[in-house]
């Protein structure tokens, strides 16, 4: 009996250390994650303004790309300063998972560092201050190359990512550590690619709905308009593509992917408790009651689920009653409800875009108050579904970190005590809401200033 209680106490410590390990990071990382997905798409937009620039010879996107590349900067910085401690992260959270994965993941995030700290920041100065000395043509390449850094960068943080829902190139040694034996087989693997063009395109949403937002406020104050109408045109062009993208075909190949490596996955982010022998329906409203296995109050229509995924109308899709319960994700209601938030805001952006392009063409979008005011309240939703994205993915992982190899229980730290992980958090929570107090701070004096204090002639727009 007394072994007992001592074996029940050291699993309930163990949990409580792996809750707030969890915890720790997935603070961390939410509030990292808001910066690095404006700076991928919005160096994109900004290298689009600088090739007009010299294109045109229009001054007026020469303004702009430095209005741009001030907010990226100042977004840049951020991503670094809140980055770093997850680095550290992997070793004091996670430093049995680090122990054993090192050997692959080690390689991806190191080159990630080099990219990211060595080719952006190198550039970011130049392209910052070295303008008159480079010349326009060279100004150019040099954003050109920040831009081939940041999505380099995102590209392998999305390898290793990858590599962690869909392990492949790898073999365990006898002591448990993963090491690679096919490097090739790292940056072919079929998760890979449709996550990082679905990542690439959710960030440029993000960039896109920005700078199309703070267009639709200058015009609305009645300041800058013509850089509004520059920033409101640039931003629902880029922002209706990018947004058809995330849907398909990245989303869709993103889902097969899914529902061909993880079939227990898919069927938790589709509240599929019981296989459906004849079609699945896709649930368009409903709230998952894990203790009954069921969807309550739920709104579906009827074998079109199966006709998204197999393209066919009767196909099976197996339920959650199909696999064993210790393999099911841990948080199936977070992972429901993250997966349909993040579906439900997509199509509100393909939706309020393609109205939006559409007054465009009419000529009436600049005069459409209702739409610009549509355009600025949801500037902050892009933000919302790319975080509920990537809660998809990793509460879909769950309970595992690597793949059906390696569970988080396993990878985190034995020594680092739930106390002093409590801590830090609360000190990271602190110190993180006084950055971006001060983010938000910086950036309302550069959109205030505005792009140029003089206001240049609508006719070249």
């Amino acid at each position: 009996m007394v072994k007992f209680v001592e074996l029940h106490k050291q699993i309930t410590i163990m949990e409580e250390m792996l809750f707030y390990d969890r915890m720790q990071f997935a603070f961390t990382i939410t509030f990292h994650y808001l910066f690095p997905q404006l700076t991928m798409g919005l160096s994109l937009i900004i290298v689009y303004f600088k090739w007009k620039y010299l294109k045109t010879k229009d001054e007026q996107y020469n303004h702009a790309t430095h209005f741009w590349m001030k907010i990226f900067a100042l977004n840049f910085a951020m991503g670094v300063v809140t980055g770093i401690p997850m680095e550290f992260q992997f070793g004091t959270n996670w430093a049995k998972f680090s122990e054993l994965t090192g050997g692959i993941i080690g390689q991806t995030l190191a080159m990630e560092g080099m990219f990211s700290f060595f080719l952006e920041s190198s550039f970011l100065g130049l392209f910052l201050f070295g303008e008159k000395l480079l010349g326009h043509k060279w100004h150019f390449v040099t954003g050109l190359l920040i831009m081939i850094g940041s999505w380099a960068s995102g590209y392998l943080i999305i390898a290793t990512h990858s590599w962690m829902q869909n392990p492949v190139g790898y073999e365990i040694l006898e002591n448990g550590k993963f090491v690679l034996n096919n490097f090739q087989a790292l940056f072919l693997n079929p998760w890979l690619w449709p996550s990082y063009l679905h990542n690439q395109a959710a960030s440029l949403v993000t960039s896109s709905f920005v700078v199309a937002g703070i267009g639709a406020f200058y015009i609305l104050s009645n300041k800058n308009v013509s850089f509004g109408k520059l920033f409101l045109k640039t931003g629902v062009i880029f922002g209706l593509i990018s947004s058809v993208i995330v849907a398909v075909p990245t989303g869709d190949l993103l889902a097969k992917n899914v529902v061909k490596y993880q079939p227990v996955t898919f069927a938790a982010m589709e509240g599929i408790f019981h296989t459906e022998k004849k079609g699945s329906e896709i649930v368009l409203i409903g709230q998952p009651n894990v203790k009954d296995k069921k969807l309550d109050n739920k709104i579906a229509v009827p074998n079109i689920l199966s006709f998204l995924t197999y393209g066919n109308w009767d196909q099976e899709i197996k339920g959650l009653d199909q696999f064993e319960e210790d393999l099911h994700p841990t948080n199936i209601s977070g992972l429901y409800y993250a997966y349909h938030i993040m579906v439900g805001l997509g199509t509100v952006f393909i939706g309020l875009m393609a109205l939006s392009l559409f007054q465009l063409i009419r000529g009436k979008l600049f005069e459409t108050k209702w739409l610009l005011w549509s355009l600025m309240f949801m500037m902050p939703f892009p933000y919302i579904a790319n975080t509920t994205g990537w809660y998809t993915a990793e509460l879909g992982r769950q309970p595992w970190l690597v793949y059906n190899l390696l569970r988080t229980s396993a990878g985190a730290s034995p020594t680092v005590s739930s106390g002093n992980t409590l801590f830090t958090l609360l000190g990271f929570i602190g110190l993180y809401l006084l950055l971006g107090m001060l983010f938000l701070l910086l950036v309302g004096k550069i959109i205030n200033k505005g792009p140029h204090n003089v206001e240049l002639s609508t006719e070249k727009i």
